[in-house]
């Protein structure tokens, strides 16, 4: 049989041309993509978020651009800040946007008519949710507002100029860390308003609960919609969130839902006569997919309008006569688009929306709607991360080409669709393969399975850095949706619910054999990774076979008691995931955990995580290394810095995550020379 040497070190030279044809690591610097696209009310022309890479400063940075109407592209503003949330105003006179041109992120306000922009707030903490009111004097937002509360113990006796050590710090919080965000501090999210013309901010909410994210607005601009959870059991009930009015003049809050589960993002139809929003009635099933509902502003008359779609709503937005919804959601691993009645009647549009993950193949699109209708989007291509497009009465144009000078010239892989059978009930899967550049079928190659996180959500044909960095280093690589992904229904998603890893397993296992039976992949050069859910996965192959040659297990949870009780959504995982507290279902807890299987394992397994991971956090890779050694198994911790659960938020941090992968399976290749 034929053996692939590849080496990782492959990526990172430049000397020959053939290597120059192929994605390399540094490439991850020259990608960009668009976002947040939000069209002018006439429908002309689109700002939206250009992102790029940092180099000097390993960050992703957004810039605001316009797409016109000639076809042309330009810089918006010419700010050097990062540029972000762009919001037009009724009227499409202004556009409102956070930016960091200043120093600290600000409100700024574009004038249409002069091209001018400046910053009209002095804000302390970063604003998020802009919204304009109806007649275009205020715009509402919410930011993080600190309330400190005081230590209970103050220590005497210190004397004057002497050096003690710092105080501790007491935490007494339900949820205390956030993954990104780290330790909770003293405070809350809030609703402010300001003036257009700028001025100061008016709190609207000061009780100790999170207010904010989607801000919609009363016709006669008196009251504010948002989603909260403000119950004083939110900690036990935290997806139990209503929608609320909020009057201006008095600072009245009202709820105008009451049910048990998520009632979210309400937006207010431009006739001012109904609001849109997301939910579902709480069945504490793990998967539970968002529906769009409609109902009076005063919450009465709800409507449920996608009661047949068995999929979960991403976004929408109101058509410009108030008779219909926009909506995105994901079916079958490809980003919908469509158009739904007030009595529930769909209309599918595109199946082209994506491409916000630009580092593995996830799902995600922005849009916007103008006053007649027309849509831009960002739409997704396997060979491209996500670019800007335009829906005009059924014609799709994509508008901009931000990635030709970095990709155009590279030998990418090509991404196919397998399907097949699963060998435990015969239910059909789903997965794509990415093709090595210059893939010949009559050769054998090395394969690699990678696994998505989740586990409730699912890989597509979209573009992913990391799948094309693999190919290009010489591996086909096999990307899947094994039961418990969504885009496939309810009953899917949730053949995994307090049964996670299980039949998930076997989904993948087939998925390689029917991979393997198409005749081009040498069988004792398999290799697998996955991170988060993925990881979990991962950890669990290698309890159960040996057929791999190496695995990276990136970001892991491998025992699941620890994980409830530190984990930063510790609250929800004991609810959802499993039917009870860890220490009344101990056995439930370590059927389903990873480390029950570690005295099975023999395959080189490397874990990998974030030093700052608060959702999977880095005891479960500690644990999971110290067991490997401990039973002699070859292993290594990389411990990514400055990095929580979303690795690929430094572009250096992505290109680690590849570049040692690819060096723990070279590391087994070398083995077999």
């Amino acid at each position: 049989m034929k053996k692939w040497i590849i080496t990782a070190a492959a990526l990172m030279l430049s000397g020959t041309a053939a290597a120059q044809e192929k994605l390399q690591l540094e490439d991850i610097f020259t990608l960009e993509y668009a976002s947040s696209p939000t069209i002018h009310p006439s429908g002309e022309w689109t700002v939206f978020v250009r992102q790029s890479m940092d180099i000097n400063n390993d960050r992703k940075v957004g810039r605001l651009w316009a797409s016109l109407p000639d076809g042309d592209i330009r810089p918006l503003t010419g700010s050097q800040g990062s540029e972000s949330q762009p919001v037009w105003s009724p009227s499409g006179d202004r556009l409102a946007y956070v930016s960091t041109e200043t120093g600290s992120p600000q409100v700024h306000i574009y004038w249409v008519d002069s091209g001018d922009s400046a910053a009209v707030t002095q804000l302390t903490q970063a604003p998020s949710g802009l919204s304009w009111s109806p007649d275009g004097s205020q715009i509402a937002f919410s930011m993080f507002t600190p309330k400190s509360q005081p230590a209970p113990v103050s220590l005497p006796g210190k004397p004057e100029g002497a050096d003690w050590t710092a105080a501790p710090k007491y935490i007494d919080k339900g949820n205390y860390r956030y993954d990104g965000g780290g330790y909770a501090k003293d405070g809350h999210q809030q609703i402010y308003v300001i003036p257009a013309t700028g001025g100061s901010p008016r709190q609207l909410t000061d009780e100790e609960f999170n207010h904010g994210g989607q801000l919609s607005w009363s016709p006669d601009s008196k009251h504010i919609f948002f989603s909260a959870n403000r119950r004083d059991d939110a900690f036990r009930q935290p997806v139990n969130s209503e929608i609320y009015r909020l009057t201006l003049n008095n600072k009245g809050i009202t709820a105008i839902t009451d049910r048990d589960g998520p009632d979210g993002s309400p937006k207010v139809s431009p006739d001012g006569e109904k609001i849109a929003f997301t939910g579902y009635d709480d069945t504490k099933m793990s998967f539970q997919a968002a529906n769009l509902y409609v109902m009076d502003l005063d919450g009465s008359d709800v409507e449920l309008l996608t009661e047949d779609l068995d999929r979960g709503v991403t976004g929408f937005e109101w058509d410009s006569d108030s008779q219909g919804v926009y909506f995105t959601y994901d079916d079958n691993g490809i980003g919908q688009l469509a158009r739904t009645t007030l009595n529930g009647e769909h209309t599918k549009l595109t199946d082209r929306v994506g491409g916000l993950s630009y580092a593995r193949p996830y799902g995600g699109g922005d849009f916007s709607v103008a006053k007649d209708d027309r849509i831009a989007f960002t739409i997704s291509n396997p060979m491209r991360p996500a670019e800007l497009a335009r829906w005009d009465d059924g014609d799709v144009q994509q508008l901009t080409r931000l990635n030709e000078d970095a990709l155009a010239h590279k030998q990418l892989a090509k991404v196919e669709e397998i399907n097949y059978k699963s060998s435990v009930d015969g239910i059909d899967l789903q997965g794509w393969i990415a093709y090595p550049p210059g893939f010949d079928k009559d050769k054998d190659y090395p394969l690699m399975l990678e696994i998505h996180g989740g586990p409730h959500t699912n890989y597509g044909p979209r573009f992913a850095a990391e799948i094309q960095l693999f190919a290009a280093a010489g591996y086909v690589v096999l990307y899947t949706n094994p039961r418990g992904s969504t885009s496939y229904g309810s009953d899917f998603a949730n053949e995994i619910h307090h049964n996670y890893p299980s039949h998930d397993y076997n989904d993948l296992m087939d998925g390689v054999d029917a991979v393997i039976n198409k005749g081009f992949i040498e069988e004792d050069e398999l290799y697998v990774t996955g991170g988060s859910g993925g990881g979990v996965l991962t950890a669990w192959i290698v309890g159960h076979t040996d057929r791999f040659k190496a695995a990276v297990v990136a970001k892991p949870v491998i025992n699941w008691y620890s994980f409830v009780l530190t984990a930063d959504m510790y609250n929800f995982f004991y609810q959802y995931w499993f039917p009870g507290l860890p220490w009344e279902n101990m056995e439930h807890y370590m059927k389903y955990s990873p480390i029950s299987y570690v005295g099975n394992v023999t395959t080189p397994t490397m874990l990998l995580t974030g030093e700052n991971d608060y959702r999977t956090p880095m005891s479960e890779t500690e644990q999971y290394y110290q067991a490997l050694k401990l039973k002699g198994v070859d292993t290594a911790m990389v411990r990514i810095q400055d990095s929580g659960h979303g690795i690929y938020a430094r572009p250096s941090n992505l290109m680690n995550k590849v570049a040692y992968i690819l060096h723990w399976f070279e590391k087994y290749q070398e083995k077999t020379k």
